[in-house]
Parts: C-alpha cells; sequence; structure tokens
C-alpha cells in the first residue's frame, strides 16, 4: 500500500495566501500535500494559478465558492475558470438559510447550476458546518432537505458534524454514494446546551488534528477503507497558519 495522500483546504492558510498564494502553493507542496482545495483566488487568472499547481506538483481537488457563482449571469464565467485550473469539482461552502423562502431558492438554485456544471464536467457539492444538522426556526433540517431534494455531492466536515452531535463515520457510511471528498478536521467541540442553528458554533476551538477531540483516526481509517480524498483543514492559525497546517500533515504522517 502506498503513503496515503492528502490535500488541504487552503483557507487554513488564511492569514498569507491573499498576499502570497504562490508562495503558499510552493510551501504546501514542500510539506507533503498532494492536493488542494481553494477558497478564493485573489485576483489570480487561472492560467496563473494552474502554472504554479503544475511547478509545484499539486491537483486543484476541488474550490469553495460561493453561491452567487451560479447565478445564470455568471456561471459560464465561473465554469471557464474551474475548466482553466483543471479542476472537476465546486463546493458550495455554506448559503443562507435564514428563511424557507431562501432555503427554497437556494435548492432551486443548487439543482439549475449542477446540471449545467455536470454537462462541463464539473461535480457539484455542498460542505456542511454544524447548523445544517439542526433545526432552523421554521422547523426545517437543512442537512436532510440538500439529501432529500438534491443530488449535489456532499462535503462532509467531519468536525462539524461532531460538533453537532453526529457521529461523523455513521454519516459518511450512510451517505458514501454522495461522498467523494471529506474534510478531515479536529477542534473541541461548543459546550452549550442549547444546540440550535443559530448559536452552534459558539464555544468552538478549532486545533491541528490530532490535537483535539474529533475522532480523527477513525474518519481517517473509514476515508481510506472506501478510497475517499481527505482535505485537511484547520480552523485555526496557531501560531500562524503554515505551522499549524505542518502540524497537521506531521500528524498523519505518523499514522503510517
Amino acid at each position: 500500500m502506498g503513503k496515503t495522500e492528502y490535500g488541504l483546504q487552503m483557507y487554513s492558510l488564511r492569514d498569507v495566501t491573499d498576499k502570497d498564494l504562490k508562495g503558499s502553493l510552493e510551501k504546501v507542496a514542500q510539506m507533503g500535500y498532494r492536493y488542494v482545495e481553494f477558497a478564493g483566488f485573489f485576483g489570480h487568472t487561472a492560467t496563473e494559478v494552474k502554472s504554479w499547481l503544475d511547478e509545484y506538483g499539486l491537483v486543484c481537488s476541488g474550490t469553495h465558492t460561493p453561491g452567487s457563482a451560479l447565478a445564470a449571469e455568471v456561471i459560464d464565467e465561473t465554469i471557464a475558470y474551474h475548466k482553466g485550473i483543471g479542476c472537476g469539482s465546486l463546493i458550495i461552502p455554506g448559503m443562507d438559510w435564514s428563511s424557507e423562502e431562501k432555503m427554497e431558492q437556494n435548492i432551486a438554485l443548487l439543482n439549475t447550476a449542477q446540471k449545467k456544471l455536470w454537462e462541463n464536467g464539473i461535480a457539484l457539492g455542498y460542505h456542511n458546518h454544524s447548523a445544517e444538522f439542526f433545526p432552523t426556526a421554521y422547523g426545517k433540517i437543512i442537512e436532510e432537505e440538500i439529501i432529500s431534494q438534491t443530488n449535489v455531492e456532499l462535503e462532509v466536515d467531519t468536525f462539524w458534524a461532531f460538533n453537532a452531535g453526529i457521529d461523523p463515520v455513521a454519516f459518511c457510511e450512510k451517505m458514501k454514494q454522495r461522498i467523494r471528498v471529506i474534510h478531515l478536521k479536529d477542534g473541541i467541540p461548543c459546550r452549550r446546551s442549547c444546540r440550535n442553528a443559530s448559536s452552534c458554533h459558539e464555544g468552538v476551538r478549532g486545533t491541528s488534528v490530532g490535537e483535539g477531540e474529533a475522532p480523527v483516526e477513525a474518519v481517517r481509517d473509514w476515508a481510506i477503507r472506501n478510497h475517499v480524498l481527505m482535505v485537511i483543514e484547520s480552523e485555526g492559525c496557531e501560531p500562524t497558519g503554515m505551522e499549524e497546517v505542518k502540524r497537521c500533515i506531521s500528524f498523519l504522517s505518523g499514522l503510517e
């Protein structure tokens, strides 16, 4: 069996990427990450970004792209950029689910955009936080609505699921036909008892993988068994993003 390959969500380096995306990619590759998932391009062209990926031997496994980029008047531009960097997966990192009307609009947008993206060789996914697992003020559980009303892929953020009281391994196993990539993440979950969609992130502390309370090793084992790509994401930058993601890859390398 070969060495396990990991991706990195570039949001983890948000303290430096806006100033030096190229240099950040170089350092990520040097650490041993193979894949990157972008969270913005900071004005760089697709040609520039693709040249850097090729130079450092990295592959773009996906992007976190806002739902606004799926609107009819801009989706062609969004598709062209993804094709330009060789990326076949666009992931929505969250949407405004604050009313039932907005929920219905979001579901319609996801379904319409998925068809056009798929026709262009790009998969559409949705990335959860904890809020999607709690009832909204209008009585809907958003993750259940996404699962039942769309066919989009699920990029399961395993820490945010864990923070919501969900067993991430059991959830991934149940939904594995819709999962190609997960976020492998760690942290200290919220201790509050209110547990609702509007306050589910309060009291959370992110950590490097292996330093929190999430079942990182069990999630990793599941992903390896099911040939699911693991993208590392860190919520903290302690004391810098680079140092934190270095700790992550060092911990995971020690599990080989």
